[in-house]
């Protein structure tokens, strides 16, 4: 079944180079409107220039796509709702939301500023919560949204001299999973895009050869469904290299000791079994954590729930 976005509307920050020009490629390339926002920065999030959004409307423009190029910064919330109006002035509605703004301030722990902390953040968690929170109520009125957070290997495993940057990208994994809930009967779908790519944001930190096989293009395959009408719900997909995984947070089966028994000694000698992966349990919501450690001392202690 072939993937299309005729008559959809998508809005792809970060647009102008890299991921985001791919994203907003292969969107418009399936029929999709886009809204192509760019700030024009640098890697590092200074500067601002229009030229690169508008080089990739021209691009889609010239396949006989819409777009429009917008050069919001996604760290001001009034931008981000001047550019929503932009798009529904245009088209009058949206239908996808791709989050793929971001910059970059690697340093260890030890030498990072506080300031450069604070902008990664901005960018990435505050810029995706502002964009979503723009478009939230018009995808609830239409009953249909896709919504795709960018996170990171970073954010997911770590990665030395990026803890601004892991800290950002794990946060918005937590953001998606809220929003699952919350937009699921309101037919929005949210899901999270973990790449691994060749662009500027990684050029000069990997193998020539390996930057190479790393191409966006691949990538973006794996966005585009994401986005699609039959997308997945509440999925964090890894894409790189022609390569595609899925990755789950997992919470082991545990011990239980009763009230008389919870001391720290009986936990720390206890460490080995409260790792073991057997029967390990994936959660779709917070609570039914609180669900399986209450039910789990409601048997020990013979208390029925």
């Amino acid at each position: 079944m072939s993937i299309r976005f005729d008559n959809r509307v998508a809005i792809v920050t970060g647009a102008g180079a890299g991921l985001g020009r791919t994203h907003a490629l292969a969107l418009a390339a399936r029929g999709a409107k886009v809204v192509v926002n760019d700030l024009g920065g640098a890697r590092d999030g200074t500067g601002r220039s229009s030229e690169a959004a508008q080089k990739v409307v021209e691009e889609i423009l010239a396949a006989g796509g819409e777009a429009i190029a917008n050069g919001a910064n996604v760290a001001n919330f009034e931008e981000v709702q001047a550019m929503v109006a932009q798009a529904m002035d245009a088209w009058g509605r949206i239908d996808v939301l791709v989050n793929n703004a971001g910059i970059l301030r690697d340093k260890s722990f030890s030498k990072m500023e506080i300031a450069d902390f604070r902008a990664v953040m901005d960018v990435h968690v505050f810029g995706s919560m502002h964009c979503t929170k723009a478009v939230w109520e018009i995808m609830r009125a239409q009953q249909y949204g896709r919504i795709v957070m960018t996170t990171s290997s970073s954010g997911l495993y770590g990665n030395f001299g990026q803890s601004n940057y892991g800290a950002a990208k794990m946060a918005l994994v937590g953001l998606m999973n809220t929003l699952v809930i919350e937009g699921e009967k309101y037919g929005i779908r949210v899901n999270a895009l973990a790449p691994a790519a060749g662009t500027r944001m990684t050029e000069g930190l990997m193998d020539p050869k390996v930057f190479d096989l790393l191409t966006p293009e691949s990538v973006s395959a794996g966005l585009v469904v994401l986005c699609a009408e039959n997308s997945p719900n509440r999925m964090v997909l890894a894409a790189g290299a022609g390569g595609y995984a899925s990755v789950h947070t997992c919470e082991t089966l545990g011990i239980h000791l009763v009230p008389d028994q919870q001391t720290p000694e009986n936990v720390m000698a206890a460490l080995d079994q409260i790792n073991a992966r057997a029967g390990e349990q994936e959660f779709t919501q917070g609570f039914l954590q609180s669900v399986k450690f209450a039910g789990n001392a409601a048997k020990a202690l013979d208390i029925e729930l």
